[in-house]
């Protein structure tokens, strides 16, 4: 239902519109503005206090709150300017759009210059085009919807853990990173100068593999965290065992994904004569629920992806050493989204 201020009414389909001209982090900044000055005026907010929130003066809060009510949304870009006249027309704009939309067959997108061929434009045309319409050929993005048919209680469950974690209990996200390269580049690696980035050698050498099994307390952002050659059970029943060791006495709440081997019968017989580990196991394909992948990808950042190794026994002490100073001056990782935020985007 449309809703009226004063002499103006803003459609749902212009709310919309201009809500997203709004949000968006790409759209210039005088129509970001002209955008919410007709949004306050719809929501019956006055000139004086449209102008108190810093969006222009009073007199311009009147210009755009006259030019929606005589133009519409339309009335709200710039007037043209004097020139030559626009030469692509409305037709030939929806006929790049569409065609961007269907990527020719052979490749994957379109670039400027090869569509600017297929319809007869130039490549400055294309990219105004595609700026207008916000669309962007050249980038992808990764989603994953999650098919557990227990993506409810999962959800439920492990929030419930962040946000009210058990009294008297730790809450641990177990995991771990396998196959951990032990790359050695070929040459000694050039290092950071005024004026000059950091440089190693695009080719390496492999020198074995390391998997890091590591369980972050949700509480405090400390790792307990060690290194195994092997990605099996029998690692993950070790590693069981070192948190039994380390932390004696409390309940364990260890939240982890669905990889066979922490579902193993060896491990369920550990867990059965261990009473007080408890597994809680992430919705199958949403692993990132697991607030250990978070630490994961800061040490890949920070010690492992830019490093060279001689040998798994130089990655392993690597590893190790930024674990110390983690726990050194560790800070937890703060979780804000609740059961029902996720759901409300994970459900399809």
């Amino acid at each position: 239902m449309a809703r009226r201020a004063r002499g103006i009414e803003v459609s749902k389909e212009d709310r919309e519109a201009l809500l997203k001209w709004k949000r968006s982090p790409t759209a210039p900044q005088k129509l970001v503005r002209r955008a919410a000055i007709v949004l306050a005026a719809g929501d019956g907010l006055t000139n004086k206090a449209i102008s108190e929130r810093g969006l222009g003066s009073v007199q311009t809060i009147c210009l755009w709150r006259k030019r929606y009510a005589e133009y519409g949304i339309e009335g709200l870009q710039d007037e043209p300017k004097s020139g030559r006249p626009r030469q692509i027309g409305r037709d030939k704009v929806a006929e790049i759009v569409a065609t961007t939309l269907t990527p020719p067959e052979g490749v994957t997108h379109w670039s400027a210059r090869r569509l600017a061929k297929q319809v007869g434009v130039g490549h400055s045309t294309v990219h105004r085009i595609w700026q207008a319409c916000d669309l962007k050929p050249h980038r992808i993005e990764t989603f994953k919807f999650s098919q557990d048919p227990q993506l409810k209680e999962k959800v439920v469950d492990i929030v419930g853990l962040y946000l009210n974690p058990p009294e008297g209990a730790l809450v641990l996200g177990v995991d771990e990173k396998s196959q951990i390269q032990a790359l050695q580049r070929t040459q000694p690696m050039l290092p950071l100068r005024p004026g000059k980035v950091a440089r190693h050698t695009h080719d390496y050498k492999r020198n074995g593999t390391t998997t890091l099994f590591a369980a972050l307390n949700v509480a405090t952002g400390e790792i307990i965290g060690e290194c195994h050659p092997r990605h099996r059970h029998q690692e993950f029943l070790k590693f069981l065992k070192q948190l039994d060791r380390e932390v004696p006495g409390k309940e364990l709440h260890l939240i982890v994904d669905n990889y066979g081997t922490h579902k193993h019968e060896n491990v369920q017989r550990w867990l059965k004569r261990h009473r007080r580990f408890h597994l809680h196991f992430t919705p199958t394909g949403a692993s990132w629920m697991n607030m250990v992948e978070i630490w994961f990808g800061i040490i890949t950042n920070q010690a492992i992806r830019r490093g060279s190794f001689d040998n798994v026994a130089a990655l392993v002490g690597a590893i190790k050493a930024f674990l110390a100073r983690w726990n050194e001056g560790a800070k937890p990782f703060v979780w804000t989204k609740t059961a029902e935020q996720i759901l409300a985007k994970a459900v399809r």
